[in-house]
């Protein structure tokens, strides 16, 4: 586990809040010298802390008012073909294999809950290998930083 001091821990914080913050306004957010604070992203990407920059989308706001959580049962000996149809389908944005009593946890976006509908039982229900699946329609989202970023 890489180690990170307190000056890490807010620059991961503020770039987590925005990733295309500049390295002087970053400077001047955490009072620390515009050299210093390049010198250490450069280290934490890499130590690989910090993987990529990116940005966040609106998905609501594109027309992607539904998002769901799908588990889904599959036969195992299928696993490799079930995960290739899954992310042919379009609003499929993760698939997670995991623990419990599902094999894989399906992360998919959808204009409105009929198109939701026809996903989950045209499409997913319809692949070679899936034995079944159970979809959680996400109602409302909150979230919390993680314990490395300052309050």
């Amino acid at each position: 586990m890489a180690k990170v001091d307190k000056i890490d821990q807010k620059i991961l914080s503020e770039l987590t809040n925005d990733s295309s913050i500049s390295i002087p306004k970053l400077s001047e957010k955490i009072n620390v010298n515009s050299s210093v604070v390049y010198s250490r992203i450069k280290r934490l990407v890499k130590k690989k802390l910090i993987k990529r920059f990116t940005i966040e989308i609106n998905n609501k706001e594109l027309g992607y008012g539904v998002k769901s959580l799908t588990g889904i049962n599959m036969d195992s000996k299928q696993r490799d073909n079930v995960i290739q149809e899954l992310f042919k389908i379009p609003g499929v944005r993760e698939v997670s294999e995991v623990t419990g009593r599902f094999d894989i946890l399906v992360t998919m976006y959808a204009e409105n809950l009929s198109e939701m509908y026809r996903i989950v039982s045209d499409s997913i229900g319809k692949i070679q290998g899936v034995i079944g699946s159970e979809s959680f329609i996400e109602m409302k989202t909150r979230t919390k930083q993680m314990s490395y970023m300052l309050e």
